[in-house]
């Protein structure tokens, strides 16, 4: 049986709708993503799995309760990193964990989870003076403080560098493997293909897919595209359009990309070197999420429309 099942939910501000129709379902110890653009519904959707919002409609069950009705047993077995949580400037991390830690019957050693999220040397230092990457790391380390068996993280790594993300995402790996749970909300799909056992892919309030990564990416009647700089001048583009798999040829520059199918990168390759050319700073390029999601909705993440 699924861990968690949100059907058909749906939530209104007064007469903007938020999410108008969200259904998914997370097995237990995976890594779920809710994936969509910034206003997509996904922040919505969580807060009301965690009984944070209250639905306007549509069924949700979490581990056998309901958050509308079960929040004082949902709390003790799920924790909340929300996008939107903060802390004063002026509590220090060894405080921030001996009150959360208070919430619970029986927390986890919060001195323990503190050296599990790199944050040993920090129990004296105030949330102020904390790096990005560390103020993520605390937020995870407050939402595990209870031992939940389910942990929602939401939009965990924006505005961090790229250093720093990975290293949370090494962290959301770790928490897995320890055997917790993981509804994770992003906007990133990077993060998402890393992290995810599967997605939700939420567009203008709605589910518009579920699948693996690589599922979505697979349904996507994509073309390959394959960059390169010729090593002598490739004069007459005829060479490349008369192969089979090819369907068109663009330049730029002295970059040229070819579109394809099939063994792309292969036949290229061979046609060049039977003339002599080597494809030099060859770059393949397969269909991604973002091909995926411009698929379905006919936009890309940003709103442009195709």
């Amino acid at each position: 049986m699924p861990i968690i099942e949100v059907e058909n939910l749906h939530k209104k501000y007064r007469d903007v709708v938020a999410v108008e129709d969200v259904s998914f379902t997370i097995e237990e110890g995976e890594i779920f993503g809710v994936l969509g653009p910034n206003g997509a519904g996904k922040t919505t959707s969580v807060e009301c799995l965690a009984g944070l919002r209250a639905r306007d409609g549509g069924r949700i069950n979490v581990a056998g309760f309901d958050p509308r009705t079960d929040r004082d047993q949902l709390r003790k077995i799920l924790g909340v990193q929300l996008q939107s949580a903060g802390l004063p400037a002026k509590l220090r991390v060894h405080e921030a964990m001996e009150l959360y830690a208070s919430f619970y019957p029986n927390p986890a050693d919060w001195v323990e989870l503190l050296d599990r999220v790199g944050l040993a040397a920090k129990q004296k230092t105030a949330y102020g003076k904390l790096s990005g990457g560390q103020r993520q790391r605390l937020s995870i380390a407050l939402a595990l403080v209870g031992r939940p068996s389910v942990a929602v993280l939401d939009e965990l790594t924006t505005g961090l560098d790229p250093q720093a993300r990975r290293e949370t995402w090494s962290l959301i790996e770790d928490i897995r493997r320890s055997g917790v749970t993981i509804v994770l909300v992003t906007h990133f799909m990077e993060e998402a293909e890393r992290l995810c056992d599967r997605l939700a892919l939420i567009n203008k309030g709605k589910t518009i897919a579920i699948d693996s990564p690589s599922g979505l990416i697979a349904g996507v009647q994509s073309e390959q595209r394959v960059s390169f700089r010729p090593t002598t001048p490739l004069t007459d583009d005829a060479l490349l359009t008369a192969l089979p798999e090819v369907n068109s040829v663009a330049r730029d520059g002295d970059t040229i990309t070819v579109y394809g199918t099939g063994n792309l990168p292969y036949v290229v390759t061979t046609a060049l070197a039977g003339h002599g050319i080597v494809a030099a700073a060859l770059r393949v390029e397969q269909a991604t999420l973002d091909d995926a999601f411009l698929a379905l909705t006919g936009h890309t993440f940003d709103g442009a429309q195709s």
